[in-house]
């Protein structure tokens, strides 16, 4: 079977210094990018993440710091990455919930515009969630009957999600060969940032979906209470929910000014 596609498509794992989107560090990077033709392109790199990896961290992936230290950085490398993806629709395994919530954090950290206006993202994870319940050495056992060797190695997690979205497709004839499709399938909760804290109403309005503003428009927020604005700039939220929500003020200040 060969993936149906209008654009190219990037699946990638990543490994990292822990599970904190906005605290944590990438450690190594694997892509593989699909182009509808058919060809395929592959890529994977080590990075020094600038802080220590804790011993616990280690012991799943096996990435120590002596490995990592002669290694370049995310913002040396961010250019090239950003180069294989942007043209392309995302892939992973929790791919929504952390990869790219993750990905997004570094690249706007190196000061690279990481949007995903123009993307659309596929989880596998959630397709297999929703059609079986498991983990992805189980469904790579599974859904390929293969065994998941040198799992929590980016570059063997991010081909098996790839071969699993295949399987997946063969096994349920309820999923459309199609990315977009497969996108709105495999989104949980529609959301305007990755990390969830702003979402939409029934008015697809942007809303809060956190603290004592939850369910209030940002606009009413925004005109009532205008410190909020800033406090959550200069507090601990993803870069990438701070980008939102300064996108939909100067949003709103440019219909004003129209």
């Amino acid at each position: 079977m060969q993936l149906e596609l209008t654009k190219p498509i990037c699946f990638f794992d990543l490994e990292t210094t822990g599970t904190n989107v906005s605290k944590d560090r990438i450690v190594e990077i694997s892509i593989l990018k699909i182009f509808p033709n058919g060809n395929k392109e592959s890529r994977t790199w080590l990075v020094n993440p600038e802080m220590e990896i804790p011993p616990e961290v280690i012991a799943v992936h096996g990435i120590s710091n002596e490995k990592v230290a002669n290694e370049p950085t995310f913002k040396k490398l961010s250019k090239e990455i950003y180069t294989m993806i942007r043209d392309s629709d995302l892939a992973g395994f929790n791919s929504d919930r952390f990869d790219i919530p993750l990905l997004a954090e570094e690249m706007l950290r190196a000061e690279v515009d990481f949007d995903m206006k123009h993307m659309v993202s596929v989880d596998v994870q959630t397709i297999f969630h929703k059609m079986e319940k498991r983990t992805l050495g189980a469904a790579y056992k599974f859904y390929c009957d293969k065994s998941l060797e040198d799992a929590h190695s980016a570059e063997a997690d991010t081909m098996a999600t790839y071969e699993v979205l295949l399987s997946q497709l063969e096994r349920y004839p309820e999923l459309e060969n199609n990315v977009k499709k497969l996108s709105e399938f495999t989104t949980r909760k529609k959301s305007l940032d990755f990390a969830g804290f702003i979402g939409v109403n029934k008015e697809d309005e942007p809303t809060f979906t956190f603290g004592k503003h939850k369910g209030k428009t940002v606009d009413e927020v925004m005109e009532k209470e205008p410190g909020y604005f800033g406090w959550i700039l200069n507090a601990d939220f993803p870069l990438y929910t701070k980008k939102v929500l300064t996108q939909i003020k100067l949003s709103k200040l440019n219909n004003k000014l129209s």
